[in-house]
């Protein structure tokens, strides 16, 4: 295990120098990826230099953004309705295939999903509905939620799995800054708490947590009002989770919350 002060990154991950067969993995919700490009992404991706490199909310529609990054496969999924939701992977190595969605219809048109298989893993980059104000979308995010568990656990029974992106959910009270006023807000409602817990105990683990159980003040998202950045009032709603058979494996899990360009940080994940 490795330092427990290494749960922040430092600009280029230069702690994590890999030393034989390592993977380094990155996923961030851009919240507008266009945007991003205006803040540095391009200078953040350079310096975090995975081997893949997952985001969220990209917010793109095919040819909206020319995006060359050398030495890197890309792969996107696009929402039908413009300007909304979206992901995308890069990935020094070439997948053995690649799925886009959960082939649920109802799923599958906003670009939440994209799986890779390579020989010896899963990596899914997911990019979670929201339950709105109010949680007034809040019965489909718990359909979504027992799809997409079904869903993972039918690639586990192939080989291990990689999920990663912005799952709209603190899992925990220690996982934001203020649980107590925020108790039956989106993305901390008793409900969507469970469907977390009940997607780790079905064979899945919180790399984050599995090596810093007792972390406080480590988030990824901040709201944009009340100074919250600067104030670290946030939540920890962007993860690594991998299969319970590959968690011996994991190096280090770490947040990146200097790397500006979002209202959230990039995250990431060191594999053995």
């Amino acid at each position: 295990m490795t330092d427990s002060k290494s749960f922040v990154c430092e600009k280029g991950i230069k702690m994590h120098e890999r030393k034989g067969d390592y993977m380094k993995l990155i996923s961030w919700n851009v919240n507008g990826l266009r945007a991003c490009m205006e803040k540095g992404f391009l200078d953040s991706f350079k310096e975090l230099s995975a081997d893949i490199f997952c985001l969220q909310e990209t917010k793109l529609q095919e040819g909206q953004i020319e995006l060359d990054l050398q030495g890197y496969y890309d792969y996107w999924n696009y929402a039908e309705k413009k300007g909304y939701s979206g992901t995308a992977v890069f990935s020094k190595r070439e997948p053995i295939s690649v799925t886009y969605g959960l082939n649920i219809e109802e799923h599958d048109k906003e670009g939440r999903v994209i799986t890779l298989q390579f020989d010896d893993f899963y990596l899914v980059n997911i990019y979670t509905p929201n339950s709105k104000r109010e949680l007034l979308r809040l019965e489909y995010r718990m359909q979504w939620e027992d799809d997409f568990r079904k869903y993972l656990l039918k690639l586990n029974e192939d080989k291990p799995v990689i999920i990663c992106g912005d799952l709209n959910v603190a899992h925990q009270e220690i996982d934001l800054k203020n649980p107590k006023t925020n108790r039956k807000s989106a993305g901390f409602s008793d409900e969507e708490r469970a469907k977390m817990t009940e997607l780790l105990e079905s064979g899945f683990t919180d790399s984050f947590r599995f090596l810093y159980p007792e972390k406080t003040e480590a988030y990824s998202w901040w709201s944009y009002m009340f100074k919250a950045r600067e104030k670290n009032a946030g939540w920890r709603i962007d993860y690594f989770i991998v299969s319970k058979d590959i968690e011996k494996n994991i190096e280090d899990s770490f947040i990146c919350p200097e790397i500006i360009g979002s209202d959230h940080c990039p995250v990431g994940l060191i594999l053995k």
